[in-house]
């Protein structure tokens, strides 16, 4: 890269006056340590390394966030409801009675996501690791989630395959599957409502992803906007400019 700024340089140096300008603004490009000057002053490379580094401190404080107790089920944003094909069903429910085994349910399912989330972070740093330098470019002069975007685009199906497994797992534990069987049984008890297939891991494994994915939108946005959030010195010097 530095070869083709510097030819660049050379042919419109003879430029004259406009040429003298961009020798020197070239010696001052050449003399960044680790790369050329971006935006603020920043080199390539250490603009790289703080974009790195605030994903790696969002990812961490997402995964801390959400999984732990109550990280989706006391978060009103990322909680995870009846699902919708069954909203009918917890209507009927509710109205004969049966409104506790419903927020069991509901609660389950929460639990579920919640210990299905610490194995996002692996994915999350393999990602980091596969960025390219158009990646980071892409990223660090987008909008205030580009970094949650490129971890959606990037992530998704390995998360949903890694999270399948623990989430089938944690919800035959506390007792999710169970219930979801007895709430379908119940329905003899609704006059007209007829029961349908329902892939209820899939729901939770979905709305498990959208939640993990709103809470690391929201630590990017702090990072990004708020210098509380960065709590590194690079973070400090990458995005307090």
């Amino acid at each position: 890269m530095r070869v083709v700024v510097v030819v660049i340089g050379m042919l419109l140096a003879l430029a004259g006056e406009a040429g003298a300008q961009l020798d020197r603004l070239l010696e001052e490009l050449l003399k960044a340590p680790g790369g050329v000057v971006t935006r603020g002053g920043l080199t390539d490379v250490k603009m790289g390394e703080g974009l790195k580094e605030a994903l790696r401190v969002g990812t961490e404080n997402t995964v801390n966030l959400t999984g732990r107790l109550d990280g989706f089920f006391a978060n009103e944003a990322i909680k995870i409801l009846m699902p919708p094909k069954l909203r009918t069903l917890e209507r009927g429910l509710r109205v004969i009675g049966y409104g506790p085994q419903v927020d069991e349910f509901v609660l389950g399912m929460n639990r579920a996501a919640e210990r299905a989330a610490p194995f996002a972070k692996g994915i999350f740093w393999d990602a980091i690791g596969e960025m390219t330098f158009a990646d980071v470019g892409r990223v660090f002069n987008g909008g205030q989630t580009a970094a949650t975007e490129y971890f959606r685009e990037k992530t998704t199906d390995r998360l949903a395959e890694a999270f399948r497994p623990v989430v089938d797992r944690a919800m035959n534990e506390v007792g999710v599957t169970r219930q979801y069987k007895e709430l379908i049984a119940y329905t003899t008890l609704i006059p007209l409502f007829k029961a349908e297939a329902f892939d209820l891991d899939r729901y939770v494994v979905s709305r498990g992803l959208d939640g993990l994915f709103h809470v690391l939108a929201e630590q990017e946005r702090q990072i990004r906007t708020n210098p509380a959030a960065r709590v590194t010195d690079l973070l400090k010097e990458v995005f307090g400019r």
